[in-house]
């Protein structure tokens, strides 16, 4: 993969973000680069992967990209009778996704979708994964998918989201920003390219606060809703399905 150099150029003018293929080819150094904690969540979302997979049951991972949550989960289940289901409306993502995955996770196991996530049928899900997926979808709609992924998953089901949020105290969300600019500037990004991204982003990414992750989650039907990670603006929550 290459390195992420699309913002490092003065644009005539910065378009919204598109998931497209220049994208696509640069997408796990900007992500890497981008979010911090991202390891992380991808990690540890294959521990708890482990805990909740149920055999004869499905695992979808919302919003797949080069689908590194389906590898880090794959890898720690055990279980042919699970398969894996990644969607994506991005149809250079899931190009790419499919040679990733190929090698790794047996080809009757795994079923790529090229489609919106708030459109997905969500069934018999174990684990309902959607990591920086959900601050794209138009916020009337957010409410209804979670709803349907809640549907969607058996008893003992589990759905992670991991989320860049928002905060209601100004002071402390001028800091949080503050600090993730840092973090992007020590990986090797100018002041340039984290400008023009940011104008790229604003039309089409919207943020919610903690709050509200959770209060969607609980009127899903989440009993069960917790924050479980946070590093500087970026968050994760699971929900469990009684």
């Amino acid at each position: 993969m290459d390195k992420d150099k699309l913002f490092a150029q003065a644009l005539p003018q910065v378009v919204d973000f598109k998931f497209d293929e220049s994208v696509s080819r640069v997408f796990p150094d900007m992500i890497r680069r981008s979010v911090p904690g991202y390891e992380a969540i991808i990690e540890l979302t294959g521990s708890i992967a482990e805990k909740y997979a149920q055999p004869a049951t499905n695992i979808y991972d919302l919003g797949c990209a080069l689908g590194a949550s389906m590898l880090s989960m794959s890898s720690t289940i055990n279980q042919e009778s699970i398969q894996y289901i990644g969607i994506d409306n991005s149809a250079a993502m899931l190009e790419e996704c499919q040679k990733i995955l190929q090698p790794v996770i047996p080809r009757h196991q795994f079923q790529l979708i090229e489609g919106q996530v708030e459109d997905a049928a969500i069934d018999n899900a174990c684990i309902v994964v959607m990591n920086f997926t959900l601050q794209f979808i138009n916020p009337a709609l957010r409410d209804q998918l979670v709803g349907r992924i809640y549907q969607g998953l058996i008893p003992d089901g589990v759905f992670i989201v991991s989320e860049k949020i928002d905060f209601s105290n100004d002071q402390e969300s001028t800091l949080q920003q503050q600090l993730h600019e840092q973090f992007k500037i020590s990986n090797g990004y100018s002041e340039l390219e984290i400008s023009q991204k940011r104008i790229a982003l604003e039309q089409v990414m919207i943020l919610d606060d903690r709050e509200q992750h959770l209060d969607r989650l609980r009127r899903a039907g989440f009993k069960n809703a917790v924050q479980w990670f946070q590093s500087f603006n970026f968050a994760s929550f699971v929900g469990v399905k009684e």
